[in-house]
């Protein structure tokens, strides 16, 4: 081949600009890229920012340390903007244009259902790390929050048997994860003898305001002097609302407890929380957790985010867990290609951050402690209630139709397999 002056003067001079550059942008092609899929606007923002930030926290200790198979990791943010639909949008957008290798978002379920047909159709992975519904298992994510029998299920035992409650006001924030656990406690109340007219369910929309009304009808209910416990699946900026107006109605947690599955440390961080002292969270790890990991956890965080004042939460505990165990993965996969690290991803171990370690399942839920806090003064958990790690089971064994399903990954490669036809069958209800 013929070089031109040309051709190598144009050379010279991109060699030259390129030495010029610095090393990361060079690199740049060589980092691996991972999506940041949360809300950082809207009703949901509240909460999910702050999950942004520890995953970014989470992606400079990692880089700190080296990267991953010897490359650097490259975090990729959108802002879905707590708008479901534009949750699919930006997970295609992370998968197709941004090429990410993982995802970790989501907080809603009604924004992770959004998610489920394009990361299965692109065969992406999501990290997804919040409570939910259960009544699902799919090979594209690994749910790294707890499922109804890791939260749900030992709230409502700890109300019958501790506190004696009696009569259950269910309410919760208008979409399928309250809906959904909300089918599946009042089957659970019922099998315990709760009557089904002792049993009250309402539902609000994401950002209702006025409470007034909702907690007269709930203090009523008590009225024949029966006890009566709240369990609240309320989700985002809508909590601030609902315990103010509890505190104005003067509800005090010894006459009428309230139990939260969507409330932590940084829900309670923009309430005065004076008059919310007793009133309960279900959790799998509360900022108060004393073990060596923890505290370094909350050190590192306060470092990272600058500000002394900042808690730490479930949410955020359960990404910690779920990006180790995807480093570990990869790391044991030799490969962040998604099918050989979804392998290597069952099996996996790590420590959690309240003494203990979490084992990634086979049907892609972990192992998780159940803890039960009570409300402080200063917006942090007393831990009252502990159990050892739970495993999480996908499917609720108090629904009939789902009773007989199983999901496993590893032997069966399926999240719905029906035990009694012993065949594997689509969930099409998720779409």
């Amino acid at each position: 081949m013929k070089l031109t002056r040309r051709f190598l003067l144009t050379s010279a001079a991109a060699a030259a600009g390129a030495a010029s550059l610095p090393r990361f942008a060079m690199a740049q092609a060589e980092t691996i890229k991972v999506g940041i899929l949360h809300s950082l606007s809207g009703t949901m923002a509240i909460s999910e920012t702050t999950l942004k930030d520890t995953m970014l926290m989470l992606i400079e200790q990692q880089n700190a340390k080296g990267g991953v198979l010897g490359k650097m990791l490259e975090p990729v943010v959108v802002d879905p903007a707590s708008d479901w639909p534009l949750f699919a949008e930006k997970a295609r957008e992370l998968i197709t244009v941004n090429k990410v290798s993982v995802m970790f978002g989501c907080w809603t379920s009604v924004s992770r259902k959004s998610v489920l047909p394009v990361i299965e159709e692109l065969n992406g992975l999501l990290f997804y790390p919040v409570q939910y519904e259960g009544e699902e298992s799919s090979k594209n994510v690994f749910y790294t929050g707890a499922a109804p029998n890791q939260q749900a299920i030992p709230a409502v035992d700890y109300f019958l048997n501790e506190l004696g409650i009696e009569k259950f006001a269910l309410l919760g924030t208008d979409y399928v994860y309250p809906r959904t656990t909300n089918n599946i406690l009042e089957s659970y109340l019922k099998g315990k003898g709760i009557a089904a007219e002792d049993i009250f369910v309402n539902y609000t929309p994401f950002g209702h305001s006025d409470w007034s009304k909702i907690v007269a009808d709930v203090v009523a209910l008590g009225a024949d002097g029966k006890k009566v416990g709240v369990i609240s699946t309320i989700n985002g900026d809508a909590n601030i609302g609902f315990y103010k107006e509890l505190a104005a109605a003067g509800v005090t947690a010894d006459k009428l407890p309230v139990v939260a599955f969507s409330v932590g440390e940084e829900e309670l961080s923009g309430l005065d929380t004076t008059n919310l002292v007793g009133h309960l969270a279900a959790w799998n790890y509360f900022m108060s957790a004393e073990s060596p990991e923890n505290t370094k956890f909350i050190a590192d965080w306060k470092a990272f985010i600058k500000d002394d004042k900042r808690v730490t939460n479930d949410p955020m505990e359960a990404h910690y867990i779920g990006f180790n165990m995807w480093v570990n993965a990869v790391t044991a996969a030799g490969t962040t290609d998604v099918d050989p690290v979804s392998d290597a991803m069952i099996g996996q171990k790590f420590p959690n951050l309240t003494g203990g370690v979490a084992e990634m399942l086979p049907n892609h839920h972990l192992t998780k402690p159940v803890l039960i806090g009570e409300i402080r003064a200063d917006g942090q958990f007393d831990i009252i209630s502990q159990t050892e790690p739970v495993p999480g089971d996908a499917w609720t064994d108090f629904l009939p139709e789902s009773a007989v399903l199983e999901a496993d990954w590893k032997d069966l490669k399926c999240g719905m397999y029906n035990t009694e036809s012993k065949t594997c069958v689509q969930l099409k209800s998720n779409y």
